[in-house]
């Protein structure tokens, strides 16, 4: 029988979400992003000086606060609903009926289970049911929900599950393509590897749209 450290530790190293949505508590947002740096600022200090480090040395000096500011207004400002982009549509007018992809989204996420870098790419279509959506919406999207503690499975389900509430369509996809820097640097280190995840809807469930989809990409991987 393993003890609850080791599961943790199980379930962290075998990268497993234990929910669909991102783990955040109701009070997340009680206090001010600034007063967050200053917390985050005094802890980044201690784990320096528990390791050692000199902070008194000028190239140290400033890192736990580059550090915190980092944490809350880049690399986890996605989870902060207030800045969530808001995703304009538009009369189909055209009528384009086809599949529309952007492919090749670069993804910087974090991994939440060791808080490495996820480093990749995201391939995103629709088929439009009479809206559009603009092109640089598809990406602000990809990235907000990238930016915060994440699992790969989950950030492909969001980014879907936004751009349907968004077009009204079941008809959209992700397919996410990234490395896990926590697999790279530590644990196996393969520096090889990478994770491939995909969510499709709709009309995307068919085989025959989703072979469409994979040539469009040039992704040779079958689902």
């Amino acid at each position: 029988m393993i003890n609850n450290e080791e599961f943790q530790d199980e379930i962290g190293n075998n990268h497993i979400s234990s929910s669909a949505k991102n783990p955040v508590r109701d009070d997340a947002f009680d206090i001010s992003d600034d007063e967050k740096i200053e917390r985050i600022k005094k802890d980044v200090e201690n784990i320096l000086k528990t390791l050692g480090m000199d902070l008194t040395d000028d190239s140290l000096k400033g890192t736990p606060n580059r550090v915190a500011k980092m944490f809350v207004k880049e690399l986890f400002g996605g989870l902060n609903p207030a800045k969530k982009p808001g995703a304009s549509t538009f009369e189909n007018n055209y009528k384009y009926g086809e599949m529309l992809v952007e492919k090749n989204i670069t993804v910087y996420s974090t991994c939440e289970h060791h808080l490495l870098p996820i480093i990749g790419r995201a391939h995103v279509a629709y088929i439009s049911s009479g809206r559009v959506v603009g092109l640089s919406k598809i990406n602000r999207i990809v990235e907000y929900y990238s930016k915060r503690p994440q699992v790969q499975e989950r950030l492909t389900m969001q980014i879907v599950q936004e751009l349907q509430i968004a077009l009204n369509t079941e008809d959209v996809a992700c397919i996410i393509d990234a490395k896990h820097l926590c697999v790279n640097s530590r644990g196996i280190k393969d520096i090889e590897s990478s994770t491939v995840t995909s969510e499709f809807g709709g009309k995307f469930k068919n085989e025959q749209t989703r072979r469409e989809l994979l040539e469009y990409i040039k992704l040779d991987t079958k689902f």
